[in-house]
Parts: C-alpha cells; structure tokens; sequence
C-alpha cells in the first residue's frame, strides 16, 4: 500500500513497484488525478484524505506486506507551523493505529531537513537536530515510531530523502523555474551563488531505493536515500543547461542561500550500499 500515490514520489513508486511484481493498493486524495496515471487501471485504488477520516485505510491493510507513506500536506513549506500541530499530529494517530491492527512492515519517507545544521557528509547513524518545524515534525515522527517498537512488533524502515529532481516535482523547485525560464526564452535566470553542495538524485533512482529497501527489510531503521556524490547547485544548473542546449545567463548571487540549511552537505547511503544487488542504483 503507497500513500500520497499521486505525489512527486508517489506516482513514480507505484510505477517501479508494479514494474517489479508487486500487487498495489494507491491511496491519495484526489481520483481523477489518480486516472490521468498510466498505472490507475493496474492498481486497487483508496480515495481518503488521510487527516479527515484514515478508517478506510486502515481496513484495507488486511493482506498488505508492506504500508509505504509517503503523503504529508503542505510542502514545499518547510517553516509552517501546520507539519507539527496538523501533519505530525495526525500522521501519529494514524500510524499507531495501523501498527495495532497488525502491520508488520511500515517505510516511512524522511527528509535531510532532520539533520538541522549539520555539515559535510552525513551519516545513518548521526544524531538529529532540526531547525525548521518541518524537519522537527519528521524527526518527532521516527522517534515516537522507534518507541512504538518497544511495545509492538514491526519493521520500521525510514527513507530519509535528500534532493530528488524529475517529472512532476513542484514547479517552485530550482530546475523547474529554470526550465520554465528556458522555455520562456528569457535573457537571464535569477538564482543563488551555487556554491553550495548537495545530493540530488533524478527521481527514478530515489523510487528504484525505496523499493530495494522494500525488498530486502533486513535493513531498517534509518535508511539515507541519497547518492553519497555531492553536486553544486550551479554545476547542476549548467549541466541542465547544457542538456536543454540553452545560453541562458546565470544571474548568480541574486538570491541569498537558505538560513536552514548549511552550505555543504549530502547523505551516506552505507545501508543501500551494503546491499549487493544495489549496486549501481
């Protein structure tokens, strides 16, 4: 079972899970979204807003092998104070419900925002200190998860996603404002210095992860989806632009760099990379 089915990372999952074998059960908001997916007919389809009524989610997990969730509203509003007092919140009653009803393996998505201010490579295994309340609602949700062991019985694998980039990611990210800007014909693209490094990953990578990790559930935990292989964000500006064949003038350094992140980061993927058929992933 996929939740947020129609999402950026949603709609791509339930591709690659249906492509490796697996029977889906897709569950999202929004049905006529869901029939404009390739996939709808091969699916059986919940339509539920999970934070009003989670009951027939929670009746459909009978037979499920594997609960992944990856639907939290909101984004990419990383500072409101919705992901504690709503998402957080509610993704909490709904979780503890579908663990007492027997759920013996659960994948959760995390985000690198858990990590706060931390520099350089970052590990599976570091402590947490977020700073903005998205971060700080993900990390309060793996913990009280983790707790939740002690009490029941289940897999906990928590997909902690970096960067991802691809078709249908939010039109506010970085390479579709300079796509659109391309396409536009304009002279100029406004952006940061670049300078600063991070671990993007195109998004059929980031789905074919999640589902190795799916597959092979003696690794859980934390889980870093990420590449390991840190890129500037100008680098990868100028490689999109020399793969749309645009000389598009980078205006860098018209936008200051984001205060709640640190100018030099990527994942450790060393849980993924024990896998010897992940290779190459």
């Amino acid at each position: 079972m996929v939740t947020g089915a129609t999402g950026f990372i949603g709609r791509h999952l339930v591709k690659k899970l249906l492509q490796n074998g697996h029977q889906v059960i897709a569950v999202a908001r929004n049905l006529g979204r869901a029939k404009e997916f390739e996939w709808f007919d091969e699916v059986s389809f919940i339509q539920v807003d999970l934070h009003l009524n989670y009951r027939p989610v929670i009746e459909g997990l009978d037979g499920v092998d594997a609960l992944i969730h990856l639907a939290w509203p909101g984004l990419p509003n990383y500072q409101g104070s919705f992901h504690v007092f709503q998402n957080l919140i509610s993704d909490l009653a709904f979780l503890k419900e579908a663990i007492e009803s027997g759920l013996s393996h659960l994948v959760v998505a995390g985000t690198c925002l858990e990590y706060g201010l931390q520099t350089g490579a970052l590990t599976e295994d570091m402590d947490t200190y977020p700073i903005t309340p998205y971060g700080f609602a993900k990390d309060c949700l793996r913990k009280s998860l983790q707790f939740f062991q002690k009490e029941h019985t289940f897999t906990l694998q928590w997909m902690r996603l970096f960067y991802t980039y691809g078709e249908g990611q939010s039109p506010k990210s970085l390479l579709s404002q300079l796509d659109a800007a391309i396409d536009e014909k304009r002279q100029s693209f406004d952006m940061s210095i670049g300078t600063q490094l991070r671990d993007y990953l195109p998004i059929e990578s980031v789905a074919e992860r999640i589902c190795v990790a799916v597959e092979n559930s003696t690794i859980n935990g934390v889980i870093n989806c990420s590449s390991g292989l840190p890129i500037s964000v100008l680098d990868l500006v100028r490689l999109r632009c020399l793969q749309r064949a645009s000389e598009i003038r980078l205006n860098t350094g018209h936008y200051p760099l984001p205060n709640y992140e640190p100018v030099e980061f990527w994942g450790v993927p060393d849980k993924l990379n024990s896998l010897p058929f992940a290779a190459g992933i």
